[in-house]
């Protein structure tokens, strides 16, 4: 009795080791493709990230050598990529994987993603271009101790996966641009003359109407009428927004019109123009006025001209 008591014991512990064993079997199929699944998108991601560290990298050590219109696109294209990032990453934080590598994946790429852009927008700013990131989604005041501590964090996690199905390999985080963007690395971009700021505005254009009479230079012949309309053309000859303030002053040497002032402002964009439109000037005729146009913005000392003075004369009505 006891010896069949315990044939059907070992019978059943055979059976039961047997379940077992196809249980695990078959469980670890699926754990083995996540990691794997995961490990392929995942290191794709890494590719992208270890890519625009390089190429960040270079842009800080060499981009002294550039122009300023290059090295804001280089950093505008930069910006371009960085952007998807997070997208990317929370694609990859479902299924939860051994050691919640994947979440520790998405948290460090935020990181890293808010990092970037701070110092993308130190770079820009002190440079003075007219280029802007995304408000970083985790601001911080040290971008280069962000990139470290983020990729430390990563790499040390990054062998999760290892021991586990599919023993799946996951690439390391670089870190070439903590070891460029340093303050003196932006003192010399600052000090570099190819990327020095060097404003230039200009009055480009001027048109009146009704169009004005032949005339000498200087002096601008208007048929009589009551009132004339201005159109005065402002460009921007950097690669810098610049703020400008047109002042449109006519001062008649008659007491029948008095002096009329008119101050106008924009922004102008790197290497763009602008066409102011005054409100019409009043005007009678056979008057005599000087019409004095002032651009302000850019620095003393540059050769462009900023002042135009006209004199302004209204023929006679020609009645009686």
């Amino acid at each position: 009795m006891l010896l069949t008591i315990a044939l059907v014991a070992t019978l059943l512990a055979l059976v039961f080791a047997r379940d077992v064993s196809r249980a695990a079997h078959h469980a670890s199929g699926p754990r083995r493709s996540e990691n794997l699944s995961f490990a392929a998108g995942a290191n794709a991601l890494l590719t992208r990230e270890n890519q625009f560290d390089q190429r960040l990298g270079y842009l800080l050590a060499h981009g002294a050598t550039l122009s300023r219109p290059v090295f804001a696109a280089r950093l505008a294209q930069l910006n371009d990529d960085l952007v998807t990032w997070p997208t990317a990453a929370k694609l990859l934080r479902r299924p939860n994987l051994t050691h919640g590598v994947n979440e520790t994946l998405y948290d460090t790429t935020l990181r890293r993603v808010a990092a970037y852009e701070s110092l993308l927008a130190q770079v820009s700013a002190a440079l003075t271009l007219p280029f802007s990131t995304a408000t970083p989604s985790q601001p911080d005041a040290s971008p280069v101790s962000m990139l470290i501590s983020s990729a430390g964090i990563w790499n040390r996690a990054r062998f999760s996966l290892r021991r586990e199905p599919g023993h799946a390999r996951l690439d390391a985080l670089s870190n070439v641009t903590s070891a460029t963007a340093s303050s003196s690395a932006l003192t010399q971009l600052r000090l570099a003359p190819s990327l020095a700021v060097t404003r230039a505005v200009s009055l480009s254009a001027l048109s009146v109407r009704p169009a004005a009479l032949p005339s000498t230079p200087g002096e601008m012949l208007l048929p009589p009428v009551n009132s004339f309309q201005l159109g005065i053309s402002v460009t921007n000859g950097a690669y810098v927004d610049q703020a400008v303030t047109l002042i449109v002053r006519l001062v008649p040497r008659s007491s029948r019109l008095g002096v009329y002032q008119e101050v106008l402002h924009a922004t102008l964009g790197p290497l763009r123009s602008y066409a102011f439109v005054p409100k019409p000037l009043a005007s009678v005729a056979s008057e005599h006025a000087t019409l004095t146009i002032r651009l302000v913005g850019a620095p003393g000392g540059s050769a462009l001209t900023h002042v135009a003075t006209y004199q302004v004369v209204l023929s006679p009505s020609g009645n009686g």
